[in-house]
């Protein structure tokens, strides 16, 4: 939302910064001066490298552009101060402990994470803490100031038509899709085979003959934190599926291992690391089920079958999800995909799972698929069929078809001309300083430097 690229690129934060420009030999000076906050020239150069590291693109000189959007962040953090808008402090640890734990995942451990920036995990993690109390004020600050805007489809209709040609947005090729969903049977030796695997590690482990995160490492397979010795980071309740959170939340003593949990991922053992109010941080290691392939053959056979019986018309698709499938999300909407990332029916091709998008790139509106395996979120291998049930080609956009994108464009455009107004008026009464050398730029909001 918005055009404030430097609010946004504090999550570039995430993709792991260089190390800390005032370590250089370089010496630190202040440039711009916003009302009673300074703007420094060794924050502007961090700013710098963290965003070249990340292969953000820099529109402008960065010594103009960056330190502009610095001082914009402060007129919207000063607002905030003076009306009394404050984030919620679990809001904000929520989210630092959201960010630490990818850089973890992505580096590899804490150790490496303070090599690479060459300061502690305590300090990394407070610097985090403000950033995104920072971050998350303006965006509080911001809602408040375009408050709930909207518009009429009358105005809809008289923005497209002053939309030049080759403004006009693209709509790429959406999809609805209906699935009927079947999980082949796991063999109950197998489920056998990995309940005592985990059984063992549980018992070396409590024995003291083996580390939890040595074997976590070496066998568990959730790959993102296995790297980590098996380590989730912080997390709340609601974050984690409920069997997981049931067992992982009544743990107290960090030196055992919790009973094997059995959820949609597959099975685990749990140990605790430490708990702090409603988070917990813990280990875990995951075994999944290997499915046959003769179970997968049998449910491909099945659902051959079954699709037959709705081509005959022996029942309708809607009936043989109502009574047959498996899919707990949509065997009560008619087998109806809902796309978590809009909460729609509609699909772009890519947002739909590799190995359908496949299937219904070849089919028209109203075709069943043929059964095919594919992976659900979770990683587990079920076996589907699917229904198309409305395809709309990419196009470019039109009042009819696609009202409620362009509504969003021009609800977005008024609030940004909310926000640029309000800016401009700032800077008339806001004290600004600005060293000689960095006047000279090409600013997205003129009036800084005063004549």
């Amino acid at each position: 939302m918005l055009k404030q690229t430097f609010i946004l690129s504090i999550l570039l934060l995430s993709l792991f910064s260089q190390r800390s420009y005032a370590q250089s030999n370089v010496i630190d000076e202040v440039i711009w001066v916003v009302g009673d906050e300074a703007i420094l020239k060794s924050q502007v150069e961090e700013q710098r490298m963290r965003m070249q590291y990340a292969g953000e693109r820099i529109n402008g000189d960065p010594y103009c552009v960056l330190p502009e959007q610095m001082a914009i962040q402060k007129l919207f953090l000063h607002q905030a101060k003076l009306d009394s808008i404050i984030v919620p402090e679990s809001q904000v640890l929520m989210q630092v402990e959201m960010r630490m734990n990818y850089f973890i995942s992505q580096i590899g451990s804490k150790e490496k994470l303070e090599e690479y920036f060459g300061k502690s995990y305590s300090q990394i993690r407070d610097e985090m803490k403000t950033m995104v109390r920072d971050q998350s004020t303006v965006q509080e600050m911001q809602k408040s100031l375009v408050g709930s805007v909207k518009v009429t489809p009358s105005e809809v209709r008289r923005f497209f038509t002053k939309l030049p040609e080759d403004s006009i947005p693209f709509i790429p090729t959406q999809v609805q899709v209906q699935i009927l969903q079947l999980e082949p049977k796991v063999p109950q030796d197998e489920v056998d085979e990995i309940k005592s695997r985990l059984r063992e590690y549980s018992d070396r482990v409590n024995n003291g003959d083996s580390e939890f995160s040595t074997l976590a490492v070496l066998y568990s397979e959730d790959p993102e934190s296995a790297r980590r010795g098996g380590e989730l980071g912080f997390m709340g309740k609601g974050q984690l599926v409920p069997e997981f959170a049931n067992v992982a939340f009544n743990l107290t003593d960090p030196k055992r291992v919790s009973r094997i949990v059995e959820s949609e991922f597959g099975y685990h053992i749990i140990q605790l690391i430490e708990k702090r109010g409603d988070r917990l941080n813990c280990r875990h290691i995951l075994l999944r089920p290997k499915v046959s392939d003769e179970s997968k053959n049998e449910a491909l056979a099945k659902l051959d079958s079954i699709r037959t019986d709705i081509i005959d018309k022996k029942f309708s698709f809607e009936e043989g999800v109502q009574y047959i499938s498996q899919d707990k999300d949509t065997r009560n909407s008619q087998g109806v995909m809902v796309n978590p990332m809009t909460g729609t029916s509609r699909f772009e091709m890519q947002q739909l799972p590799a190995e359908m998008a496949i299937e219904v790139n070849k089919m028209s509106v109203g075709d069943i698929s043929k059964p095919f395996v594919m992976k659900t979120n979770s990683q587990k291998e079920v076996v589907v069929i699917a229904r198309l049930m409305n395809r709309v080609e990419g196009h470019k956009a039109n009042p009819s078809d696609d009202y409620q994108e362009l509504k969003e464009i021009v609800e977005e455009s008024r609030r940004q001309d909310i926000l640029n107004k309000w800016i401009l008026k700032k800077q008339n009464e806001t004290y600004v300083r600005i060293k000689e050398e960095y006047r000279n730029c090409e600013f997205e909001y003129p009036g800084w430097v005063k004549q």
